[in-house]
């Protein structure tokens, strides 16, 4: 890894995608500090990361609820993984939890590596834990943050999807999901709102993720 590159903005440069974890036997090791996409099946977590790194085709989006079963490591292009080359941070692609199209045994097993990994995971810097706007916070999405508090797992609410709602509604909905989420010890406090197809928000989400690893946007 050369100077000038290590010396791009973290968005300002290609990513590529290193690692499907079917399961916890897979994982990359831990090194580089990870940041994670959660949030109900067809909530957009795909669509938002390929906006936020602006590369259509990088994180596979599907109509069909339950597309993503592995965990989906994502890493700023030209660093091997390796050794002493490692990248600044990885994304992580969290397979969709609530309604997935797929056999209950199956689905159970996606869960339990979710699970598994959130409450295992040193490295894991922050879960992104994404709501659709057009739906709020439910009860499937109250679990996960129960679960995220009890293992003291540092989270961030983004709203997804806010091009599907009235421009009034958007402030509403931000201060309704700050009140939700007050009392949670590991939320933190600012919910962030964002619109793949419009692209808005995401120069909001980019700075927040670049706070969280210590590195530029």
């Amino acid at each position: 890894m050369d100077a000038a590159q290590e010396e791009r903005p973290l968005f300002g440069r290609p990513w590529i995608f290193i690692r499907g974890v079917p399961s916890m036997n897979f994982l990359p090791p831990q090194g580089p500090l990870e940041v994670a996409f959660a949030g109900r099946s067809n909530v957009g977590k795909s669509s938002l990361i390929n906006a936020l790194v602006g590369q259509k085709g990088l994180a596979r989006t599907s109509n069909t609820p339950g597309r993503t079963q592995e965990l989906n490591f994502f890493v700023p292009e030209g660093y091997s993984g390796e050794g002493d080359d490692l990248p600044p941070m990885a994304l992580v692609d969290m397979p969709g939890y609530g309604y997935a199209q797929a056999p209950k045994d199956q689905v159970d097993a996606w869960t339990k590596l979710v699970f598994d990994y959130l409450r295992g995971r040193a490295t894991l810097k922050r879960v992104y834990v994404l709501i659709d706007s057009r739906h709020g916070i439910k009860k499937n999405d109250e679990d996960v943050l129960t679960l995220l508090d009890k293992a003291a797992v540092s989270y961030q609410i983004v709203l997804t999807k806010t091009d599907k709602i009235k421009p009034p509604a958007v402030p509403r909905l931000i201060g309704e999901t700050t009140e939700k989420i007050r009392k949670r010890p590991a939320a933190y406090p600012q919910v962030l709102a964002t619109s793949s197809e419009k692209v808005e928000g995401l120069d909001d989400l980019r700075q927040a993720i670049a706070e969280t690893v210590g590195y530029r946007a």
